[in-house]
């Protein structure tokens, strides 16, 4: 069977889609703006549509790639992103997935590649992606976001959702 049809559930009615959707927090909340990613799905409400799932995995990359095994339509990561301009900025695109990354799982951190990489080695595909992301100011140790993206917390949780209407409403993922 291949990944496209074994990732789409049947409709229940003419017309409907069932659509899978994964929403992953991740970052380490112990290196100040990493933890963005868990401070943004901490804020979430609760998902109402039956087919979406919100968790926040921290750094815990093999528990994600595990879950990344089940047939998700789509993912959409919440993460820090550094190094991509001023920091607070919240970001919203696709993620490009490498087809053969030398990435490895960490313990101690969290590399979306090294997940997508185990993901493959496991036999599993990769649903197509959606990143929520932040710039980070710091991420030096210490618990807690830096004011700038402490106050982009909020937009970023109302940019998930705006994702997780779109994806829902769409006939193909």
């Amino acid at each position: 069977m291949s990944a496209a049809r074994r990732r789409r559930r049947r409709p229940t009615n003419r017309g409907d889609t069932t659509t899978k959707v994964l929403v992953a927090g991740i970052g380490n909340i112990f290196l100040g703006d990493d933890g963005f990613g868990p401070a943004v799905v901490r804020r979430l409400p609760a998902p109402t549509a039956a087919d979406v799932r919100v968790a926040d995995y921290g750094i815990r990359g093999m528990h994600l790639a595990y879950d990344l095994l089940n047939d998700w339509d789509a993912l959409v990561l919440v993460d820090a992103l550094p190094g991509r301009g001023a920091p607070g900025r919240v970001e919203v695109f696709r993620a490009e997935h490498a087809e053969h990354s030398g990435a490895r799982l960490d313990a101690h951190a969290m590399d979306p590649e090294a997940v997508f990489s185990m993901v493959r080695t496991l036999g599993g595909t990769v649903p197509p992606t959606v990143i929520v992301g932040c710039q980070v100011g710091s991420v030096a140790e210490g618990i807690g976001l830096t004011e700038p993206v402490e106050a982009a917390v909020a937009p970023a949780a109302a940019a998930v959702g705006s994702v997780l209407a779109d994806l829902l409403s769409r006939q193909e993922v």
